[in-house]
């Protein structure tokens, strides 16, 4: 496919990071050529010194040949006008980054997509959704769904109290338990594991089970599911206002922000939720509005550094769940060692809903491991492939790469050892980042 990113920033350039190892055509489109030279020394990709809005621009660098025209600048309106240019001259599917949920009314969607715009990404709508998902299943730090709900996908963080601490993996089918542990983050590095890895204290481990027997996971990893009602929200940012907007009638939240303007609007807007003027970054802040009491705390700042710092506080005052916006990927994965609880990055959101639309659009049905330096691909068997040669146990799969999960007649079940792959089946394969394409081969 060719792909056209418009944007250098960190969406466009975490979203080449990701396509450049899927052996795609992309051209980076963006008028910063510091920026360029940056990515083009550290990625397999063409870059473009141009303006998305030019049409000679667009033009020299073949839209009218493009799959999937995607413009993630910081400027909403930029991206909406370039993408219905791109259309205009020939661009099959595009794809806007927009920073107002007005567009998001259907109606309004209606008229951009008769101008041209196929898609639309939201990132702060994602990272909402992102938020709740977060709070429904908080005994875990990831859950996502596969097959179209038929998997589920729960990454979770091992204590002390786990009862499958130090196990091997050969081990764990005699719990009798219907769940593949597909990866596993250990000291910021991503294990594709196999029988003789054991799961050690703090490593984050990624299931893969169905409905059935999420609780079996849940007890497995030592884990209780908690009541979520009383939210308190650090920072009034447009996360915290999506959010807020979203699902207020699902939690009783309270917002703290410093700016007494910005208050009184949120005041307006949000009449069903306590807006208090205040510094969420203090304690004595924190205690007089009984932060033990609640059951989630949420650090929504524009800065990375103050919420890891506030949702440690929190933790010590005893909030069970807490979530930090930890938008400085370079932060992410020494976050994720800490005891802060759950992290979202809406422009690693916005990256990963952008992979899925790319590979619905080349009629594939990978999809990404965010945050997890992994892929998870659904890979149909072909007739004749090398997959079905043998049962899993004696393929010798290449190294990084585990058989989760198939389908089979609308049938979902694990794969072990003693699997018979077929032709027709649908198989859940995870695998380390850039490798996906080595994997292919082995399905036909």
């Amino acid at each position: 496919m060719k792909i056209v990113i418009v944007g250098a920033g960190e969406v466009g350039t975490h979203l080449a990071k990701m396509l450049s190892n899927e052996d795609q055509d992309i051209i980076l489109l963006d008028n910063d050529q510091e920026r360029l030279d940056i990515i083009d020394s550290n990625y397999n990709l063409m870059t473009w010194n141009g303006s998305s809005s030019s049409f000679r621009t667009l033009r020299d660098i073949g839209v009218q040949d493009t799959d999937l025209y995607i413009a993630v600048t910081p400027y909403e309106t930029r991206n909406i006008s370039s993408c219905c240019i791109a259309k205009k001259l020939g661009a099959r599917k595009t794809v806007a980054r927009i920073d107002s949920d007005e567009f998001q009314d259907q109606a309004n969607g209606e008229v951009l997509r008769s101008l041209g715009v196929d898609y639309l990404i939201y990132p702060e709508n994602l990272a909402s959704d992102e938020i709740n998902i977060a709070l429904r299943h908080n005994w875990a730090r990831y859950w996502g769904e596969l097959h179209d709900g038929g998997l589920l996908l729960i990454g979770v963080k091992i204590r002390t109290e786990c009862p499958i601490l130090d196990c091997k993996l050969k081990d764990l089918p005699v719990t009798g338990h219907n769940f593949h542990v597909a990866a596993i983050k250990r000291n910021n590095e991503t294990i594709i594991p196999h029988g003789n890895d054991a799961i050690l204290r703090d490593d984050i481990v990624y299931f893969i089970t169905t409905a059935p027997f999420v609780e079996q996971v849940r007890d497995l990893c030592g884990k209780k599911k908690r009541n979520i009602r009383k939210v308190l929200i650090m920072g009034g940012s447009p996360i915290a206002l999506r959010f807020a907007l979203d699902y207020h009638e699902h939690y009783h939240i309270k917002i703290i922000d410093l700016d007494r303007d910005h208050c009184e609007q949120m005041a307006m807007m949000l009449p069903d939720c306590e807006i208090l003027l205040g510094d969420g970054r203090d304690i004595e802040v924190l205690r007089d509005n009984n932060v033990f009491q609640y059951d989630a705390f949420l650090a929504l700042t524009d800065s990375s550094e103050t919420n890891i710092l506030a949702c440690l506080t929190a933790k010590e005052f005893g909030v069970p769940k807490t979530i930090a916006d930890v938008e400085n990927i370079q932060f992410l994965s020494q976050a994720e060692n800490l005891n802060i609880g759950t992290t979202i990055n809406k422009k690693l959101l916005a990256s990963s809903h952008i992979f899925k639309i790319l590979l619905d659009t080349d009629e594939s049905s990978a999809k990404c491991l965010a945050l997890a330096d992994a892929e998870v691909a659904e890979l149909q068997v072909r007739q004749g492939a090398k997959i079905t040669k043998a049962p899993v146990k004696d393929l010798r799969l290449p190294f990084g790469m585990t058989l989760a999960a198939l389908v089979r007649d609308n049938s979902i079940e694990m794969v072990g050892g003693d699997t018979q792959i077929l032709p027709g089946d649908f198989v859940t394969v995870f695998c380390l980042s850039g490798s996906i394409h080595k994997i292919e081969k082995w399905f036909g």
